[in-house]
């Protein structure tokens, strides 16, 4: 049974613990990057993962993602960053995509193995700034801000350069990620409200506007309980990550809104982005 608690205001340096058991240590001093845990799935989260995020699953969520990045690979072979429990893999797996995935959290792969399916995805487990597999790949993506993931700017950039070492030449690489909100902020305050509905809310809480480290709290009510869960990620700007890309051998291609392709402005709330690799 999952354990329950709220998430306090805490001074610099405490150690944070939600209630699923995960732990890091915070700090608001600047250009202190905060690392993401190695636990930071686990097999509470990894298990309830679709409960709390039931809208990434939905179809129109889903599938203008899988023939989006099944028409950039084409007939080659697509590596997926932070694979999670399969919810792009598999179902670009069955539009004839080969898949590789890399994922932290063995938890999260045991999630995707107990899939219709799965056997047909070979999974690394590792952290995606650093592993590497076999093979070299048409498609390399990662989806659902998952970027901010890594919480230091060395991170990011080494995953692009990881990235680069596995795309065949003129192979794509493609990020779905956020725009950074610090807009919506009124001045003076570091917290805002990205989701709010009857079961769940969603809050951002700007920690260090120097290193960009945000943690996003999570309040939802299930079954007629509180579940809390907070996290730290580094929120990144597109034209950052076009010069990431530069320093990997990689130039932007396109770049859109959404997945549907709609136009990218400077009023977009996210973006997703593909870079091409050196022929």
């Amino acid at each position: 049974m999952a354990r329950h608690s709220t998430v306090p205001a805490l001074p610099s340096g405490q150690v944070v613990k939600a209630h699923l058991g995960i732990s890091w240590r915070r700090s608001l001093r600047a250009r202190q990057p905060v690392p993401v845990p190695e636990d930071y799935f686990d097999e509470p989260v990894a298990q309830r993962y679709e409960t709390y995020w039931p809208e990434s699953f939905e179809p129109d969520i889903v599938d203008p993602a899988v023939s989006f990045l099944a028409e950039l690979a084409g007939t080659g072979a697509a590596l997926e960053l932070g694979i999670g429990t399969g919810r792009i893999a598999l179902p670009l797996r069955q539009r004839g995509v080969r898949v590789h995935g890399i994922e932290l959290s063995p938890a999260m792969v045991e999630q995707l193995r107990a899939q219709p399916g799965a056997d047909d995805i070979g999974v690394t487990v590792g952290d995606f700034a650093t592993t590497k597999v076999d093979g070299t790949f048409k498609l390399a993506f990662l989806v659902r801000n998952t970027i901010m993931n890594l919480t230091t700017q060395d991170e990011q950039v080494e995953c692009f350069r990881n990235v680069a070492a596995h795309l065949e030449p003129g192979g794509c690489f493609v990020i779905e990620v956020i725009v950074p909100a610090l807009r919506q902020l009124p001045p003076g305050e570091t917290v805002r409200a990205f989701t709010v509905t009857p079961t769940h809310l969603g809050f951002d809480e700007y920690v260090d506007l120097a290193a960009q480290i945000s943690f996003s709290h999570h309040y939802w009510v299930l079954e007629g309980r509180l579940e809390t869960f907070s996290a730290p990620f580094r929120y990144v700007w597109p034209s950052e990550l076009d010069l990431m890309a530069r320093l990997a051998g990689m130039t932007l291609r396109e770049r859109w809104s959404d997945w549907n392709r709609e136009p990218f402005t400077s009023d977009s709330r996210s973006h997703v982005s593909v870079w091409e690799n050196a022929a």
